[in-house]
């Protein structure tokens, strides 16, 4: 992964026909995808239970882009060299998941991958201050996290903030939950550059009208340059 501040659209797979998962990642690439989000949750840390291991595992072989894998799940340290062998590019911790979070991105690039660190609403920015430089993403949840199609909250001052602490280091910002056209232009005008989007983006069609998935990430993109 070579690092710019271009859009990114990271569509997240949790949206998907989960009976068709290789051929709805292909179709998603095919559309235009810059990266394929994969929501990894634990029925603990948050209120529902979705991909362990092995089924990243099985993504991978179909994603030819970034897989960047989100953990929502506490604890996180026990499951890295699991994740990392399951070939994700980009793994994100959330810093309310453990008592130790600098030590948890530290060891997600000490396994080759790229570590990301994720806020939710009802915390501030200043929890990432210490965090920056062994960080490779900061990731604002603009919903409460554990379930897709979520009202967006607005959470733009704090992705400001994120912006001006980062100053000139290689640190992306992502925003998830909530993202649609709508509110796309707000969260890249604050400062982020990856934009996760579920319904958004599989809302209308399937991977035998792929063509939608495209007309979707195209009206993000399209919203957000005006």
């Amino acid at each position: 992964m070579t690092f710019d501040r271009s859009l990114k659209i990271a569509p997240s797979i949790l949206s998907a026909d989960f009976a068709d998962f290789g051929r709805e990642i292909r179709a998603i690439e095919d559309q235009g995808a810059d990266w394929v989000h994969v929501d990894v949750m634990d029925g603990h840390f948050v209120p529902n239970l979705t991909f362990g291991p092995p089924a990243v595992k099985a993504f991978r072989k179909h994603v030819t882009t970034v897989m960047d894998v989100h953990l929502m799940i506490s604890p996180v340290d026990a499951y890295i060299d699991a994740y990392a062998e399951a070939g994700a590019d980009m793994l994100t911790a959330h810093v309310e998941a453990g008592p130790h979070i600098h030590r948890t991105l530290q060891a997600i690039r000490a396994v080759g991958m790229k570590a990301g660190v994720a806020l939710n609403p009802g915390t501030p920015a200043e929890a990432v201050t210490d965090l920056l430089d062994v960080a490779d993403m900061v990731l604002v949840m603009t919903v409460n996290p554990g379930f897709g199609g979520q009202k967006f909250l607005d959470m733009t001052a704090k992705i400001a903030r994120v912006r001006d602490m980062i100053g000139d280091r290689e640190v992306h910002i992502q925003v998830d939950g909530g993202v649609d056209p709508t509110t796309a232009p707000l969260v890249v005008a604050a400062g982020a550059d990856v934009l996760v989007a579920g319904s958004a983006v599989f809302r209308g069609g399937s991977v035998d009208a792929a063509h939608v998935y495209g007309e979707n990430m195209r009206a993000i993109r399209a919203a957000v340059q005006g």
